[in-house]
């Protein structure tokens, strides 16, 4: 911690040598032109002439001047204001002097601006209040200095935390709402999400397959194949789904011209409420389109489909084995669609069960693997 503290400093101190570099370097500047003040005229002139004529020699020789410092340039800018400076400059154009006027005004005039009063909170502090408020936008200043205080034992009043809410954000802002992703986490038991992909046959023959999932369980309820998806197919679809004795009463999809007003009337007549995500935002239907990247990647990635009843076949060998075989790391982990015969297993270190001994099913053709535990024979 001590080293990590003079790591820390040391850039702090090297700033401050530098800017007492530049501060006494105008002191001496200041103390030079007070001296000259009380040098006869005669005197200076004959000084002034005798530099412009060395400064001459080095302008016919063109001698490149080094790069003049933050100290120098002030002081030239000072100087400048008590005579005609034009004649006089040979170092740069007339128009880096002014510019330089003007940076000098600019840091004279932050330097007058700088707000007083308490210092602002640090910069880690300052996030974290913008954290909280982005993610809780039911949550007022004083509902956050609370919990800073009582879960953080950080005590901040509720005006300094108004200053750093982002605006259009919290209570005050109007009608406060959740985000899509609260909502759909908080009734996920009651969601009902599908959506269409395309795949390829060997023939270069483009086949739909539509899905439909239990957002809770991860489950997929249903899914079917065809290659001219219309609006009374996917009707259909949800007819062998829905039945009115399931929990779900919630039904994600996109706005693809497929889910017709006719079909969205049917299904609300289903008792179901259709939640259409924005437009191009696939995001808002995320567990669907993570369950086919999921499809995609442990299954159609290998396989060649040669027709719609060959996709068929092995969807529906794989999608049970999603169902009742695959773990799920959002589940715990766990089995979305376990079975009655299902029975857990407590751990046992890493080693086999004693009279005990590990069988597995191959899937798909030993594309993937089902591994249990059996008693082995006496």
């Amino acid at each position: 911690m001590i080293g990590c503290g003079i790591l820390y400093c040391m850039p702090v101190a090297k700033r401050l040598f530098h800017v007492l570099l530049k501060v006494l370097a105008l002191i001496l500047d200041a103390l030079i032109f007070l001296k000259l003040c009380f040098r006869p005229r005669t005197s200076l002139a004959a000084e002034n002439l005798f530099l412009r004529k060395q400064v001459a020699v080095y302008l016919e020789r063109q001698v490149k001047p080094r790069r003049a410092t933050d100290s120098t340039r002030l002081s030239l800018v000072f100087l400048s204001r008590l005579f005609e400076w034009r004649p006089a400059l040979t170092m740069v154009k007339p128009e880096t002097l002014i510019g330089w006027h003007r940076k000098s005004f600019q840091l004279f005039w932050r330097w007058r601006s700088k707000p007083r009063g308490r210092p602002r909170l640090p910069l880690d502090l300052r996030n974290l209040i913008v954290e909280i408020a982005l993610n809780n936008p039911t949550w007022g200043e004083e509902r956050i200095a609370d919990e800073l205080l009582i879960k953080l034992g950080i005590r901040v009043s509720p005006r300094t935390i108004r200053r750093y809410i982002p605006e259009n954000t919290g209570p005050r802002s109007g009608v406060s709402s959740q985000r899509w992703l609260t909502f759909v986490r908080n009734h996920a038991q009651a969601i009902l999400a599908c959506d269409f992909f395309v795949t390829v046959t060997a023939t270069f023959r483009l086949l739909y397959v539509f899905v439909i999932m239990e957002v809770g369980t991860r489950r997929i309820v249903h899914f079917n194949v065809t290659a001219h998806p219309t609006a009374v197919w996917t009707l259909q679809q949800f007819r062998e789904v829905i039945t009115g004795e399931q929990p779900q009463r919630f039904l994600i999809h996109d706005r693809d011209s497929i889910y017709s007003s006719d079909l969205d009337a049917a299904l609300k007549a289903m008792d179901l409420r259709i939640l259409k995500t924005p437009l191009r935002t696939p995001q808002a239907n995320a567990f669907c389109e993570r369950l086919i990247g999921t499809v995609r990647r442990e299954c159609l990635d290998f396989t060649i489909p040669l027709n719609e009843r060959h996709l068929r076949g092995f969807l529906k060998e794989w999608v049970a084995h999603y169902n009742r075989g695959r773990p799920h790391s959002s589940l715990g982990p766990g089995i979305p669609d376990p079975g009655p015969d299902y029975q857990g297993v407590k751990p046992s270190g890493h080693h086999i069960p004693i009279a005990h001994q590990v069988v597995a099913k191959a899937i798909l053709g030993g594309l993937h693997h089902e591994y249990r535990l059996e008693r082995r024979a006496a």
